[in-house]
């Protein structure tokens, strides 16, 4: 950092309120590059194959999105469909919530829900092979979101492992990605807690 102005203090507790300011400023040149590091995290999904799979982490994205634009999924979806597994690189054990977690300030919340759940709803298909309970998102059965995370698992998630399905390009989302998360964090407008919105059109 030489040559750029920083704070004064070492211990936060020390810091004054034109430090804090100088932080804010820095904060919001960082902030409008977000997209951008979700971008470069997604071109790092697609350097190696899915450990046992036929195709990449990023490919299994493009083609959960493909499939949900091609349903006619509106713009929260369809990013919510390529960016469902973005935490599996550095969350493996909880992606799903760390997925979630990135996407929540910008889509609306039954989105964000989705993707928090997916990782539970997917053990319908495979988990009795592990000796797991297939039917533990039974738990969530009443939540007004329970037929979406199904809908979204069922035709973007677990049907988007095939090596000969034709998915549009990286560069093809990328306006879409910078347009979601360009918005203003938490907007209540944007969130709209409560609504459950239609998967398909």
């Amino acid at each position: 950092m030489t040559g750029e102005k920083t704070v004064s203090f070492s211990q936060m507790k020390d810091g004054t309120k034109d430090d804090y300011l100088l932080l804010a400023e820095f904060e919001k040149e960082f902030h409008t590059m977000t997209a951008d590091r979700i971008l470069a995290e997604l071109e790092r999904h697609g350097e190696a194959t899915l450990e046992g799979y036929k195709i990449t982490r990023l490919e299994h994205g493009l083609q959960a999105a493909t499939r949900a634009e091609a349903d006619g999924a509106d713009l929260d979806w369809i990013v919510g469909a390529l960016l469902h597994d973005i935490g599996d690189g550095l969350a493996p054990q909880n992606h799903d919530r760390f997925s979630a977690e990135v996407v929540r300030p910008y889509v609306r919340w039954d989105v964000a829900w989705c993707i928090e759940h997916h990782g539970i709803f997917q053990m319908l298909y495979y988990g009795r092979h592990y000796g797991w309970d297939e039917n533990a998102r039974d738990e969530f059965k009443d939540h007004p979101c329970f037929n979406s995370c199904a809908e979204f698992c069922e035709r973007w998630d677990q049907s988007s492992f095939d090596p000969a399905y034709e998915s549009k390009p990286l560069e093809y989302w990328a306006p879409m990605v910078r347009e979601v998360f360009g918005r203003k964090a938490y907007d209540p407008a944007v969130i709209r807690e409560g609504y459950v919105s239609q998967l398909v059109r």
